[in-house]
């Protein structure tokens, strides 16, 4: 059914999504220790939230985030954002949204009562570089050779390209029109009347200044 395809669909990009933060915090010292579709195929994913190598399920937090708020669904990055806000700070949940699993303390959130934690340069900069090492077949983008984080919040990216020779630079400043950014990149490398001016850089034949993108 195409219901429990879109279900089953949000959980494994939430769960793919959380997978750097395994390692790399979530937030503060807080990392995920566990990413679990809800039980019962109910409309939700449940993600554990604690201290790195922890797997106690006493000290461990879980959250249940419902795939819509609002009767408009839910991204893995609104997840992230809603995970973000609901761990830090103190919030009041009801009795009957407060509730345990497997041992860990289960906290459904509403998202309607919450107010997402912002979007960061470093989330805009790891979905924009985890686009371009794994594209999607219909619209394969250059391919991604390197990158570089820079002064000022921008991203530097190395690439190249069946239409341009050798490797290209492109600084970029991460934010919402990735889409955009992507479906253009291939064209906008070969123009180098955008050449940036600063320093040479000798790991690219020439950076193209895309940060007004």
């Amino acid at each position: 059914m195409k219901e429990d395809d879109d279900i089953a669909d949000f959980q494994a990009e939430v769960a793919a999504l959380l997978l750097e933060h395994v390692r790399a915090p979530l937030l503060e010292d807080q990392h995920v220790r566990g990413v679990l579709p809800a039980p019962d195929g109910a409309p939700a994913v449940r993600v554990a939230l604690g201290d790195r190598d922890v797997s106690d399920p006493a000290r461990l937090t879980a959250y249940e985030i419902p795939r819509a708020s609002g009767g408009e669904p839910l991204t893995a990055h609104d997840v992230v954002a809603l995970l973000r806000t609901v761990h830090t700070g103190t919030h009041v949940y009801p009795a009957d949204r407060v509730t345990a699993v497997m041992g860990m303390d289960l906290y459904l959130v509403d998202p309607t009562q919450v107010q997402e934690a912002p979007f960061t340069t470093d989330d805009w900069s790891a979905t924009l570089l985890r686009c371009l090492a794994q594209p999607s077949q219909d619209r394969p983008p250059p391919r991604l050779r390197g990158f570089l984080f820079r002064e000022g919040g921008l991203l530097r990216l190395y690439m190249d390209s069946d239409e341009v020779p050798g490797v290209i630079a492109a600084d970029v400043r991460p934010g919402g029109a990735l889409t955009a950014l992507l479906a253009a990149l291939p064209s906008l490398l070969g123009e180098q009347g955008q050449t940036s001016a600063g320093p040479k850089d000798p790991h690219c034949r020439y950076v193209v200044d895309l940060t007004h993108w």
